[in-house]
C-alpha cells in the first residue's frame, strides 16, 4: 500500500514493527477512525513473559497511544493447559492448573507498565481464555467448530508441518491449538467487538485460521498483522543472558541486568532497538544511530536507561545506569549490583572459582570459566585472576560482599550469610 494515513500504521512502519498483515488498507482505515479493537495472546508457561514477548506488548501501547483502537491482552489460561507446538520441537511439559493461575498472576503485572487500563474509550482489557474454553462439550465443539477445519490444511501449517517434517512427535492435544486459538478470536469478536490479532511471526498460521473460522460463523472480517521474530545482526536470536533468558519480571531478572542486556547491544542494531523498545522520538533515534566510533557507546546507553524506563520505571533505570557508571567509571563496588547469597561455611573453608563464578549466574559451566581464566576474563575484587585453582575465602570479603566479574561488564556481587 501507499504510505499510511493513520497515525498506527505509519507508526508501525517507521518503527520496523510490522512483517506480515492480512489487509494493510483495511487495517489503516479501522485505525483511521478509532475502531481497530485488537488482542495479543500470552500463555502462561512460565512465571514471566520474556523479551521475545515485548514487540507485541509494544504494538499494543502503539495502538493505544496512536489513538487507534482498545488493546485486548488475553491471558492464556486455558490455551495454556495444551500448549503452543509453535516454534518448539517437542512436546511442552503439561502445567497443572494450579502453576497455570500462579503464572498469570505473576505475568499480568508487566502490561500496566506499556498500556493503560480501564473502562473508558481505548482503555484496555485483559480478558482470560479460560472462561470459555473450559466450558465447552467436547461433542458440541466437534460439531460447531470442528467441522469447519481441514486436517490437510492443519497439516500445511508451519507448526505442524516441521515437526512432521523431522519426525519429532506432535501431541494430540498440541494439534488442537490452533483450533482454540481460532476459537478465541471469533470469542474476543463477539464479547468485544475485536477487529484484530497480532502477535509473531510464528503465529501467522493460527492467526489467518481464527480469520478463516470467523468468516464461517458470521463475525465482521477480521484482520492480522504480525512482527518479525528478533535476531541480532550477528544472526544470533535475541533474548539470552549469560545467565539465561531475559525476563521482564524483576525478581526474575533484576533492573540492572535488564540495563545490562541492552548496553551490551551490538553496533549495528542500535538504531533498530531505539525505535523498537524505546519511545523516544524518530529525531532523536536518527541522530543517536548516526553516532560512530566510541560515541555509539552513549547510544546504547540511551537505548538502556530509555528501556529500562519503559519496563521498570525511571527512578530504576536512573540507579541501573548509575551503578553501571560507578563501577565501570570509577572502579568502585555499587551495592545494588546483582547479588548471590552463598552459606559463610562455603567462603570460609574456601570456594573454588569455577563453581563460585557459574554460581553467581556469570558462566554456564565450569569449564567456560576455565577458559575465560584462561583468556584473562575472570576477576575477584577487580583483580584478575590468572591460577584456574584460585578460591573465594574471607580474605576477599569486603563489606560483606566479593565482586566477581565476567569481563568488563558483568560483575555479580556474592555475599556471606
Amino acid at each position: 500500500m501507499s504510505s499510511p494515513s493513520s497515525d498506527f500504521l505509519r507508526t508501525l512502519a517507521e518503527r520496523g514493527y510490522i512483517h506480515q498483515a492480512s489487509d494493510l488498507e483495511a487495517i489503516d482505515a479501522a485505525a483511521l477512525v478509532g475502531r481497530l479493537t485488537t488482542y495479543v495472546g500470552y500463555d502462561c508457561t512460565a512465571p514471566s513473559l520474556h523479551i521475545g514477548h515485548l514487540l507485541s506488548i509494544m504494538m499494543l501501547h502503539w495502538l493505544q497511544e496512536t489513538g487507534a483502537g482498545r488493546p485486548i491482552v488475553l491471558m492464556g489460561g486455558g490455551t495454556t493447559r495444551v500448549g503452543d507446538p509453535s516454534g518448539r520441537d517437542e512436546t511442552r511439559r503439561i502445567l497443572t492448573v494450579e502453576q497455570i493461575e500462579d503464572n498469570k498472576s505473576s505475568i499480568r503485572q508487566v502490561f500496566s507498565r506499556f498500556i493503560r487500563f480501564g473502562e473508558a474509550g481505548h482503555d484496555a482489557a485483559m480478558a482470560d481464555n479460560a472462561e470459555w474454553l473450559t466450558k465447552l462439550n467436547y461433542i458440541d465443539m466437534l460439531r460447531e467448530i470442528g467441522r469447519h477445519f481441514s486436517v490437510n490444511r492443519m497439516l500445511s501449517m508451519d507448526s505442524v508441518r516441521l515437526r512432521l517434517d523431522r519426525d519429532q512427535e506432535l501431541s494430540f492435544i498440541e494439534f488442537n491449538y490452533m483450533v482454540l486459538q481460532a476459537y478465541d478470536f471469533v470469542e474476543l469478536s463477539r464479547r468485544y467487538g475485536c477487529l484484530m490479532q497480532m502477535g509473531g511471526s510464528d503465529q501467522w498460521g493460527n492467526i489467518v485460521t481464527g480469520i478463516d473460522l470467523g468468516r464461517r460463523l458470521g463475525t465482521p472480517q477480521l484482520f492480522a498483522l504480525t512482527c518479525p521474530l528478533m535476531t541480532t545482526a550477528s544472526g544470533a536470536k535475541m533474548g539470552k543472558s549469560a545467565s539465561g533468558a531475559v525476563w521482564l519480571n524483576a525478581d526474575l531478572f533484576a533492573p540492572y541486568d535488564y540495563w545490562q542486556f541492552w548496553r551490551n547491544t551490538e553496533d549495528a542494531d542500535v538504531g533498530r532497538f531505539l525505535r523498537m523498545f524505546t519511545t523516544l522520538p524518530l529525531a532523536e533515534v536518527s541522530r543517536l544511530e548516526a553516532l560512530g566510533g566510541a560515541e555509539i557507546n552513549e547510544a546504547k546507553k540511551v537505548l538502556a536507561t530509555a528501556a529500562t524506563a519503559l519496563l521498570h520505571g525511571p527512578e530504576a533505570a536512573a540507579g541501573a545506569s548509575e551503578t553501571a557508571r560507578k563501577t565501570f567509571e570509577q572502579g568502585v563496588t555499587a551495592d545494588t549490583l546483582p547479588t548471590v547469597e552463598v552459606p559463610w561455611g562455603e567462603i570460609e573453608a574456601g570456594l573454588p572459582i569455577a563453581p563460585a563464578i557459574v554460581r553467581a549466574g556469570l558462566a554456564a559451566s565450569n569449564g567456560e570459566v576455565v577458559r575465560a581464566i584462561a583468556g584473562g576474563a575472570i576477576s575477584v575484587n577487580d583483580a584478575r585472576v590468572t591460577d584456574r585453582s584460585r578460591v573465594v575465602g574471607p580474605v576477599d570479603i569486603v563489606d560483606g560482599v566479593v565482586k566477581l566479574s565476567f569481563g568488563r561488564k558483568k560483575h555479580v556481587l556474592l555475599r556471606a550469610v
